[in-house]
């Protein structure tokens, strides 16, 4: 497909959730990319009415480079599909299920994937001793929010009730999960096939917010340097929990693998990040897609829809 049928590409950025800041640099770079190639496309910073930007800029296909609430949750997708304008990424339905972690993990216990096992609290009822099962370290999160916001990593017990409290800060529902001691991995799905693992290994034991955007000590291993069996059975993991969800094009799929060699998948990004240092492209460049062209073919893929 040549770039000139595209027409007007509209990268949407920015966005009113917590991850306003990650989205705005991920649109830039994408933006950025597709200038470089001589693309007609215009940098939207979605704060305001989405209708009104749609319409009086006139594109002709939408970058979804939102991350986190009304981009990854459905929001966006259903409000460009009731305008006719095809877009990046998952669906309303399948972007809904993804960032809600609580469903994620539902389905992915009726598809056989295997997950962390967890506990759900509600902020208007719960008791410490409903976590119990779980044992310590366990991993406290928000039911919604991306980018590790309002995640804690919980040792001693007398830490919990503030990881809860803070979870809590996102939405009235947290998630708890048993913490899985191992290494890090994740697998990008392009074109619905599995990229090359990665592996990612912080300077601290835990990829937080400040591990995957500020710390520059955080490694990305390309491809992971983990047996043949393991790297098999990553992707294939990806592939059925970006399927099982309803995904569609890409996404990016992270989980855990334990010592004995067990891997465990965490949760599935319709919209991960989209900068030189993020993870997807990253996983692209492995295959010899560098960061204009994995933007160009996720826009390809949005017209063939």
């Amino acid at each position: 497909m040549k770039t000139a049928s595209f027409g007007k590409v509209g990268v949407l950025a920015g966005g009113p959730s917590n991850e306003r800041d990650i989205s705005l640099k991920s649109g830039k770079a994408v933006y950025n990319a597709l200038i470089s190639e001589g693309i007609d496309a215009i940098f939207i910073d979605v704060y305001d009415n989405i209708h009104d930007i749609i319409k009086n800029n006139k594109i002709d296909v939408a970058f979804i480079a939102l991350h986190g609430r009304f981009g990854e949750d459905g929001t966006v997708q259903r409000i460009l599909e009731s305008a006719g304008i095809p877009y990046t990424g998952s669906g309303p339905n399948a972007s809904r299920i993804a960032l809600d972690k609580i469903a994620s993990k539902e389905i992915f216990k009726t598809k056989n994937i295997p997950t962390p096992e967890y506990v759900v609290l509600e902020k208007t009822d719960f008791s410490i001793k409903d976590t119990a099962g779980l044992g310590l370290p366990l991993v406290v999160k928000p039911q919604f929010e991306g980018s590790s916001i309002g995640l804690s990593v919980v040792k001693e017990e007398k830490d919990l009730k503030w990881a809860i409290d803070k979870a809590f800060e996102f939405g009235p529902k947290a998630l708890l999960e048993k913490y899985i001691e191992g290494r890090e991995l994740t697998v990008g799905i392009l074109d619905d096939k599995a990229l090359p693992v990665i592996e990612i290994v912080p300077k601290g034991r835990v990829y937080d917010y400040k591990a995957k955007y500020i710390d520059p000590n955080t490694q990305y291993l390309v491809p992971a340097p983990i047996n043949e069996d393991a790297f098999v059975r990553a992707k294939e993991l990806g592939l059925k929990a970006h399927a099982g969800l309803g995904c569609r094009g890409f996404s990016r799929v992270d989980m855990m693998m334990d010592k004995d060699g067990n891997i465990f998948v965490l949760e599935v990004n319709t919209i991960p990040g989209m900068t030189e240092r993020s993870l997807l492209p990253k996983a692209a460049s492995a295959i010899g897609l560098n960061f204009s062209k994995l933007c160009i073919k996720l826009i390809e893929n949005a017209l063939k829809h």
